[in-house]
């Protein structure tokens, strides 16, 4: 049996009950012109526990269908997104 895919992306939503939609990046060169161009891909993942949100960086593997569009799901986050309180009070200092 092959090794699940694995992503790190970005929580660009988390609106849905158990989904967040998750944002990942990837970097290609341009056939012709060999520069080197980011492109993004937006996947709609499981999150059981409900504790990713919008900002964090989360590790997301395949796994079986689970709806129409989902077929990954959140493994662990990686880091949590600062909030605007929490930057608004580190500019003051």
């Amino acid at each position: 049996m092959g090794k699940r895919k694995e992503f790190i992306g970005i929580v660009i939503s988390d609106k849905m009950q158990k989904t967040v939609i998750v944002r990942t990046m990837r970097l290609t060169k341009h056939q012709k012109y060999s520069k080197t161009i980011k492109k993004y891909v937006k996947f709609k993942t499981h999150d059981e526990s409900g504790i990713a949100k919008t900002g964090d960086t989360v590790r997301i593997e395949e796994t079986r269908p689970l709806s129409k569009d989902k077929h990954f799901r959140v493994v662990e986050v990686i880091k949590k997104a600062q909030t605007v309180e929490k930057q608004s009070r580190e500019l003051e200092k």
